[in-house]
């Protein structure tokens, strides 16, 4: 969901041309040449080994938005050439990207991103996998039944679990159209979790967070967000646009949240990734 917006501004001062002094450069370009001649990382720091995975969408002004024209914005605000330093403004709503939805977001008086502890945001993830009847019916929801299948052939979902939703939709993320699921008469269409479905996880099993590699965690024809207003009436929150899901196990892995604490925030930005 795409509500709310927050223009960050990456200065408060700026520095005239020529401030920075010449020992400061000399000390600077050195670095520069000890870091280029240092060996390459492990691959281990890059997340490409198993066992870590970045599960974040790069934050760029062309990302689709979850209605067309709620695209960020970026301007160069400093140059290292006229200032000393390189910076950029962005101008970008909460809801874009991969980002958390907050209780705030949809229920008056609810928790905010700043609210949201740094505990809440590390979590045992569990995935469901329902790519195959996504491919065939893309209203397709994660439904109860979907849960009991998980747990039969898995393991029981754990208490203060993050569930997230594998539907394969991040193929599509490179076609705003097909991932909106956008039809003639402008509705949308993409699968989300059912109201049912966090209903149980709620009462069931305790979980923490719902997490969706789609814009929603309702489907995309969902006019009333009933999930959301379930999940966040429950004081949890929502994940949405995960990256690379088919990457993580479907049980035994730990997912983290870097949530920006935005001021008044209703969600925002978040950098996630999974460990195992």
């Amino acid at each position: 969901m795409m509500v709310g917006m927050c223009t960050t501004h990456a200065a408060q001062h700026s520095t005239k041309a020529g401030a920075v002094t010449r020992r400061a450069a000399l000390f600077g370009g050195a670095l520069v040449a000890a870091g280029a001649a240092l060996p390459a990382a492990p691959a281990q720091a890059s997340g490409s080994r198993r066992g870590l995975a970045d599960l974040t969408y790069p934050l760029t002004t062309a990302f689709l938005a979850f209605a067309p024209g709620e695209e960020a914005a970026r301007r160069t605000y400093v140059t290292i050439e006229d200032n000393g330093y390189y910076m950029q403004e962005w101008r970008i709503l909460e809801h874009y990207g991969t980002h958390v939805d907050a209780p705030g977001h949809f229920v008056a008086g609810g928790r905010l991103a700043t609210d949201i502890r740094i505990d809440e945001l590390v979590a045992p993830v569990v995935v469901v996998d329902i790519a195959r009847r996504a491919a065939r019916d893309p209203d397709t929801t994660v439904t109860v039944d979907d849960l009991l299948a998980y747990e039969r052939r898995y393991e029981r979902i754990p208490r203060g679990a993050a569930v997230f939703m594998y539907s394969g939709w991040g193929a599509k993320v490179g076609d705003p159209d097909a991932y909106r699921g956008t039809d003639a008469a402008g509705t949308l269409h993409f699968p989300g979790f059912s109201a049912d479905a966090c209903e149980w996880l709620l009462r069931r099993r305790g979980i923490r967070s719902l997490g969706v590699d789609t814009l929603s965690i309702d489907p995309g024809v969902s006019a009333t967000f009933d999930t959301h207003l379930v999940l966040l009436g429950a004081d949890r929150y929502g994940v949405e646009n995960v990256a690379d899901l088919h990457r993580v196990p479907k049980h035994g892995a730990t997912v983290m949240v870097g949530l920006i604490p935005y001021e008044g925030g209703s969600g925002g930005q978040a950098r996630v990734f999974a460990t195992w």
